[in-house]
């Protein structure tokens, strides 16, 4: 999967889990596509801590998802949320709410 899109599908449920900064610093950079260098100057902060924060937010989308596991179920509730309702589909629902 393209990294922008994964992290942006993971910001769009943890975001909230993360503090103010690193909200802005994450929505400039994924969202709005401002470079490490326009973030520094709009932040007063340099090159090298505008990249240090975003990898930190990076890895904190990445530690959510492996243990709240929100992204995962969407997809997989959304793949099943077209078929028509089987014992199959039943049972897989069942999987996918008891990870």
């Amino acid at each position: 999967m393209n990294k922008v899109l994964l992290y942006n599908e993971l910001f769009s449920h943890y975001q909230k889990l993360l503090t103010l900064n690193e909200q802005d610093l994450f929505s400039l950079y994924y969202e709005e596509n401002y470079t490490m260098d326009e973030i520094a100057k709009i932040k007063n902060i340099t090159r090298s801590a505008v990249g240090k924060e975003i990898k930190k937010v990076e890895n904190k989308l990445l530690k959510y998802e492996e243990i709240i596991k929100k992204n995962q179920i969407t997809k997989e509730l959304l793949n099943l949320i077209n078929k028509p309702i089987t014992e199959n589909i039943k049972k897989d629902i069942e999987k996918i709410i008891n990870i």
